[in-house]
């Protein structure tokens, strides 16, 4: 017997990285440019399904390494989802 389309959806595991984001939030843990592409690029070579990119609004460097993550020329088809969160400024 087959599995349905609907069946084998249900049993997937979708994997949700945070680790160029959250990885930083260890005292004196930080990463490079250089290293986070590599580190993005380890995750979708893995597999990863989404990867958190980093929290562009943290620095200039995150803003850069996200949109350098987000763009990367070559990503597999389809690319890993690369969200990064945000943070109103002021209120709606």
């Amino acid at each position: 017997m087959t599995a349905t389309t609907a069946d084998a959806s249900k049993d997937r595991v979708v994997i949700f990285d945070t680790t160029l984001r959250d990885g930083e939030q260890c005292p004196g843990a930080s990463m490079t440019f250089e290293e986070k592409l590599e580190v993005a690029e380890l995750l979708e070579e893995m597999g990863v399904d989404i990867i958190e990119a980093g929290f562009p609004i943290a620095s200039q460097g995150d803003f850069e390494a996200v949109q350098e993550i987000a763009a990367a020329p070559g990503r597999t088809s389809p690319s890993p989802a690369s969200p990064a969160p945000s943070r109103a400024t002021s209120p709606a």
